[in-house]
């Protein structure tokens, strides 16, 4: 499916907003999974700072289950970022990999997994990683990468130090159902058009943008560029935000954001154009 409208969520402050109004989002990205050892040498996997279990996230697996069980949302997790993950995985692959299937499977209405490698990986290990959780998961399960642009508009190394289009042109490549690519600083027609060029298919293309960056004054920006895009690209593969609690114009109202995406992505001019109108009075 393309056209997705996305929220990276790691400050938990309540999907109330989006539970009003579940149209405005397609996917929520529980952020982030990272995993260490205790003082007693003991393995651990956290979410944030805390086990997933914790009782701190009672109402963040609540919303989410109801959001996808409800309103058939798309719930997905994220691992690494820049708090990492990767080295500790694949150091203890062993250890790690059954809890993070775990974590998983515990909560069955996570259908997907988005793999934010920040950190120095070798290729092969990736390529390992998406062939084991195809194998654990299934055809179904959502298998998302969040490259930054510049690592899919050129075919530099990226974050994790190995070139994108390797992967992507691999047998694992077939398992990548999308890109969110980390477009921050550079949320733009020009960006995207340029990563399709490079061989990635619109509709894998999700272009991602920097709630700080953006603001009431200069939100409508973003949402012209967008309106670029999907004149040339019907299927974009959609938008995301990092992150939930403060998505521009409005962070009292986050779920606003995806309602003017909506707007755009979904092809629906009216409340566009009449948002950009209130910028001309």
């Amino acid at each position: 499916m393309s056209n997705k409208i996305c929220y990276y969520y790691q400050t938990f402050n309540g999907l109330d907003k989006l539970l009003d109004n579940p149209s405005n989002v397609d996917t929520i990205i529980v952020s982030s999974i990272h995993f260490g050892s205790n003082k007693d040498g003991s393995r651990y996997i956290h979410l944030n700072d805390l086990d997933p279990s914790d009782k701190t996230f009672d109402l963040v697996w609540e919303q989410t289950k109801t959001l996808a069980q409800t309103y058939n949302k798309e719930i997905t997790v994220m691992l690494g970022g820049a708090g990492g993950a990767y080295t500790d995985l694949f150091n203890n692959y062993n250890v790690y990999y059954p809890m993070l299937v775990k974590t998983i499977k515990d909560r069955i209405w996570i259908t997907g997994i988005d793999l934010d490698i920040e950190e120095y990986v070798k290729l092969e290990d990736v390529k390992k990683l998406i062939n084991d959780i195809h194998r654990d998961f299934g055809d179904g399960f959502v298998i998302t990468m969040a490259p930054l642009a510049c690592s899919l508009s050129t075919d530099q190394g990226g974050m994790g130090g190995f070139i994108y289009k390797d992967l992507y042109n691999s047998p694992e490549g077939k398992f990548i159902t999308r890109f969110n690519v980390q477009a921050y600083g550079s949320y733009s027609f020009t960006t995207f058009d340029a990563i399709v060029k490079n061989g990635y298919p619109p509709e894998k293309v999700v272009l991602g943008m920097l709630s700080g960056q953006f603001s009431s004054d200069n939100f409508k920006a973003a949402l012209g560029e967008l309106q670029l895009i999907k004149n040339k690209f019907t299927n974009i593969g959609g938008v995301f935000d990092w992150e939930y609690f403060d998505a521009p114009p409005n962070p009292e109202n986050p779920s606003e954001w995806g309602g003017l995406i909506n707007d755009v992505i979904k092809s629906r001019p009216v409340n566009f154009f009449n948002y950009l109108k209130s910028f001309l009075i």
